[in-house]
């Protein structure tokens, strides 16, 4: 688990509870350590409805209603891709927040997109989407560590604006 990464999860979990809010994921290239690094603060069960580690392509069409076309024509490491899967997990899960990370870890390009690439969106209360392109640098663990901890601190700071204004 990244260093920063619980400390970002207990921050969530308190301003999410606070504010009466819940969360959904959708993970690809992280295969389930968000959910784990939420889910690993005590308490997580008040504000974290659950998640989904769709790593096949197809799983994120069947379980989160990703468009077939846009995942044929772009692949799945695309920024459009990122904002429909934290829009499902939003959806499916039936939660005030959804965020969702799409990438590539490595060892090998996919999709046309160098190792490194990853895109991390929030889905908001209104349905509007945040995005976040990163290019990250390291082995494929590094690489997915950095994708939690990244992904937990846009939502964050995606929860702390909404639940300002």
């Amino acid at each position: 688990m990244p260093d920063h990464a619980p400390h970002l999860a207990a921050r969530l979990q308190t301003l999410l509870a606070h504010h009466g809010h819940t969360l959904a994921v959708a993970e690809s290239l992280t295969g389930g350590m968000i959910g784990a690094t939420l889910t690993a603060v005590p308490g997580a069960s008040a504000v974290f409805r659950g998640g989904a580690v769709v790593y096949a392509t197809d799983t994120k069409t069947s379980l989160l209603g990703v468009s077939a076309t846009l995942l044929a024509e772009h692949g799945a490491v695309h920024p459009d891709v990122a904002e429909a899967m934290a829009r499902g997990a939003r959806r499916v899960f039936t939660a005030t927040f959804g965020l969702a990370v799409t990438g590539v870890a490595g060892p090998d390009p996919q999709d046309g997109q160098p190792v490194g690439t990853v895109y991390a969106a929030t889905a908001l209360p209104d349905n509007r989407c945040n995005l976040r392109k990163l290019q990250l640098h390291g082995d494929r663990a590094a690489i997915r560590d950095q994708t939690v901890t990244a992904a937990l601190t846009l939502l964050l700071d995606d929860v702390s604006q909404t639940t300002v204004n």
